[in-house]
Formats: C-alpha cells, sequence, structure tokens
C-alpha cells in the first residue's frame, strides 16, 4: 500500500472507530456530513484538478499506488473525504462535550484579523495562484458567513480549526516532505509566498480553513433543515 493511501487510511481510523461513541452519536450526523463532503470534496477536486493541470502543484509517484482519477492520484481524491471526515469528527466532539465553551470575542477577533490577513495578503501575492485564490476565497467565506449571518456555531468551528491544526501539521508535514527523501506532493516555488511551517507552505492552512468551513457551512444548514422536517412531521 502506498505512503499516501496508509495517511488516508491511518487520518480516518480513529474518528470512524470513534463514531459510535455515546457522547457524540456521531453516526447521527452521517445524513448531513457525508452530501456535505460530497458537494464541497468534488468542488475542491475539481480545483486540484485543474490546479495539477496548469502546474501549481503535483505528486511524486513514489509515493503512490498509480491509480489516477484525471491527472490526480486517487490518493489525493480520497484526501478531500477522509480528512475531512476526521475533521468534522474533531468539530462534533468540541460541540458535545464543551457545549458552553464558546469563546465569542475571540471569535469575532480572529475573524476580523483572519479576514483582513486574507485579503491583503491575496492582493499583495495576486500573481501568486495558489496564494491569492485560497486566501481571497477563505476570506471572502469568511466574511460572509461570519459577518453576514454570525451563526452559533462559528466558535465552535473556530475551537475545531485549531485543534485539527495539530494532526493537520502532522499529516501534511508527511505529505510536503518533512520525513521522506522527497515531498509526496510538491508546489511550484512561483505559485506559493515561500513561507512554510517546517515544510508546510502556508497557504495550506487558509485552504484547510476554507474547505472546512465550507463543509460545515452546509453540514450545519442541511441539519436544520433535517430539524424542522423532523418537528413537521
Amino acid at each position: 500500500m502506498s505512503l499516501y493511501l496508509w495517511i488516508n487510511v491511518l487520518s480516518i481510523a480513529g474518528p470512524l472507530f470513534l463514531s459510535f461513541d455515546k457522547k457524540v452519536h456521531f453516526y447521527t450526523h452521517w445524513k448531513t456530513l457525508i452530501p456535505s463532503i460530497l458537494v464541497i470534496g468534488s468542488v475542491f477536486v475539481a480545483w486540484d484538478i485543474y490546479f495539477t493541470d496548469i502546474g501549481v502543484w503535483g505528486f511524486n509517484p513514489t509515493y503512490l499506488s498509480g491509480i489516477s482519477f484525471f491527472n490526480l492520484p486517487i490518493e489525493e481524491v480520497m484526501f478531500f473525504f477522509t480528512i475531512p471526515y476526521a475533521c468534522v469528527f474533531i468539530y462534533e466532539v468540541v460541540k458535545a462535550y464543551f457545549p458552553k465553551f464558546r469563546p465569542v470575542r475571540f471569535s469575532y477577533f480572529f475573524s476580523l484579523i483572519f479576514t483582513i490577513s486574507c485579503f491583503v495578503l491575496a492582493a499583495i501575492h495576486y500573481d501568486n495562484w495558489y496564494t491569492s485564490v485560497a486566501l481571497f476565497g477563505a476570506g471572502l467565506v469568511n466574511v460572509i458567513v461570519y459577518f453576514g449571518f454570525t451563526p452559533k456555531w462559528y466558535p465552535f468551528f473556530i475551537v475545531s480549526f485549531f485543534i485539527t491544526q495539530i494532526p493537520f501539521l502532522i499529516v501534511n508535514g508527511v505529505l510536503t516532505g518533512v520525513a521522506t527523501e522527497d515531498p509526496v506532493v510538491w508546489y511550484n516555488p512561483d505559485e506559493i509566498m515561500g513561507f512554510r511551517v517546517l515544510s508546510i507552505p502556508v497557504e495550506d492552512i487558509f485552504y484547510n480553513f476554507l474547505m472546512l468551513f465550507s463543509i460545515v457551512i452546509v453540514h450545519e444548514y442541511l441539519g436544520q433543515l433535517w430539524n424542522q422536517k423532523t418537528k413537521s412531521t
């Protein structure tokens, strides 16, 4: 089994096994989570296909199975489904175990600083494809959802997002070469800022935020629709 496939399997194994935890009952969220991941994950797969095609990033065949979907390794496609599942699991754990912990003021200032940083850096690095698209996208979705709607679940998402950065550093660190002779995923230096956390381009953090935030938005929206339907029957 390829290294990248192992990363996918290990990333989802724990959350999948714990999905039947009596406190979280994560399996009960599958009805809204799976459609959310399929919709948003498909968008990111399409984005990935395009960026791979124009050379923004690429993959080292040494660590892959050799099976491809368009120009993407099958492991990369799986990444957009296994990682969100694991991260939303953490989000629901935070909600279930710490229902009263809502750092509202912290969330406000985080959102404000995050949005401004996204727009400023995207403007400065407008000629870097990955930087400009990932940061502008993250900033735009955040400003619309938080400052336009201020959902009550947003503080839970921020807390869980910070928690997910621990496994994120491990998984993305391995993918970007911190533990291998050559990176599993390489980035075109002309399309990124050049700032890295360990071996991880800083853009990956904003990219990760955009993907997870988008999935949680759809997940929560579908959950509200489901609850309304349940109450009306």
